[in-house]
């Protein structure tokens, strides 16, 4: 898909990930942004950069919006996903626990590998996340789980921000995250709907 105008994404979205990082469950939606530059394709690299220590895998679902957003019902938002993408929400772990803000941790380049777009209307209560490293298994989610669900986290970001078509609106990693390492292949897949998979490699 295109690089999207806008990434906004949402922290600690599945209650068992907060918990296997040692965070308290939310209230209200966390929510982060990174850069259109961290955006890569299926197969290319996710490069990991020297000395920042641990860099994880997050699979994501992905929603694309398809009609402008602004101080939108829940309902409006569920109207207006254009279609899905499998997301890894790539991160540097040390980074987002020494840094007061993501920025660093969420945004190197080659950080937000995206899947090729499949565009129709989802049922956003029953999508599934599926996170492969190496062919393992790590990871398996569904929507229904989330703390907050899909179409309350795009109208809470559409109190403070206009989503735009083909902006992207990431909701969220669920247990099981770890590692990455030179060598490694992950894949995250949205069954039915999207898949990315990437080497991963040393940064040069």
């Amino acid at each position: 898909m295109p690089t999207p105008g806008k990434i906004l994404c949402v922290g600690r979205n599945y209650r068992e990930h907060a918990k296997e990082l040692g965070n308290e469950v939310p209230t209200t939606p966390v929510i982060f942004l990174k850069p259109p530059s961290s955006v890569i394709a299926s197969g290319e690299a996710i490069a990991l950069p020297a000395g920042i220590g641990r860099i994880d895998y997050e699979g994501e679902i992905g929603l694309v919006i398809g009609q402008r957003l602004t101080k939108a019902s829940p309902a409006a938002c569920a109207a207006a996903v254009r279609g899905v993408v499998a997301v890894n929400d790539v991160s540097a772990r040390d980074l987002q626990k020494s840094d007061p803000q993501w920025w660093r941790a969420k945004g190197y380049d080659t950080f937000c590998p995206i899947g090729d777009e499949r565009q129709g209307t989802p049922d956003l209560a029953a999508l599934e996340v599926i996170t492969r490293v190496n062919g393992e298994e790590r990871q398996r989610g569904r929507s229904a789980e989330m703390i907050f669900p899909i179409a309350e986290v795009i109208s809470f970001i559409s109190q403070a921000v206009t989503l735009e078509p083909g902006d992207l609106v990431i909701t969220g990693t669920p247990a099981g995250v770890g590692p990455l390492a030179p060598g490694d292949v992950v894949e995250v897949e949205i069954p039915g709907w999207s898949r990315v998979r990437n080497p991963v490699v040393a940064a040069g």
